[in-house]
């Protein structure tokens, strides 16, 4: 990573440190942003599951393991912050039942920030059972990296004299841990493949196009003011499963 990519890296990783810690400090903003994680986190499930099915077919039975195992913790996180919703009374829109406006289509869409971070990478290239290898591993390892430290700086913010925030303190912790741990094995994945050199260069690649990315989201937001689309609404009473609170 260059000089100047590096200045914009800690550029942009700070605006957005700042502005995700202070959505999730917020109690009126923090059912939001932890709608969109749970999105995230269990959004990618069935593309790490699939991703696994795919290694163990091509006879690699140690990746096959780990995104195996990738999947499981993503999809714990997503337990998570769906619990945590529920103790804020929350859940996340069911956009399946809402209705199918041109507004909402283009919604659906990737994001800037993806659009921004694969661009020159159609959709169809990034599907389980073709996306390149080369391309997954570095650009995921970065993401995976950068989540590790998110999680923790968001959780830094959490007070702790709220038991709910408490409990999602601990809880995007244990999450970050395990972010860590994916960034560890997609680096020991591409060491496995190619040559220290080579995995450099990759991950320098991907690097800037996180770095453009990043940006690209911050200004986004500063356009709009701070303002996002609602991904919350109240919750229907049920009872809180415990499974969902083990960590």
């Amino acid at each position: 990573m260059n000089f100047l990519t590096h200045v914009l890296h800690l550029a942009g990783s700070g605006a957005f440190a700042y502005y995700s810690a202070a959505q999730i400090r917020d109690s009126k903003t923090r059912p939001n942003i932890l709608a969109g994680f749970q999105l995230a986190e269990s959004g990618s499930v069935p593309f790490l599951s699939a991703l696994s099915d795919r290694a163990a077919a091509e006879g690699d039975t140690w990746l096959a393991e780990k995104l195996a195992k990738h999947a499981s913790d993503e999809t714990r996180h997503g337990k998570i912050f769906a619990h945590a919703l529920q103790q804020l009374d929350k859940q996340v829109i069911d956009f399946k039942r809402q209705p199918q406006t041109t507004l909402t289509k283009k919604s659906q869409q990737r994001s800037p920030f993806f659009a921004a971070f694969y661009e020159g990478y159609p959709q169809e290239q990034l599907k389980p059972a073709v996306i390149d290898w080369d391309v997954f591993m570095p650009s995921t390892y970065i993401l995976e990296l950068d989540a590790s430290k998110d999680f923790t700086r968001m959780a830094k913010v959490l007070p702790d004299h709220e038991s709910t925030a408490r409990n999602l303190k601990l809880g995007m912790l244990n999450i970050a841990q395990d972010e860590t741990g994916h960034a560890a094995y997609l680096y020991e994945a591409m060491m496995r493949r190619m040559s220290a050199t080579e995995v450099q260069k990759l991950v320098d690649m991907w690097r800037t196009r996180k770095v453009n990315a990043l940006l690209a989201m911050v200004g986004g937001i500063l356009q709009r003011n701070g303002e996002t689309r609602s991904l919350v609404q109240d919750s229907a009473p049920s009872e809180i499963d415990s499974e969902l609170v083990a960590t």
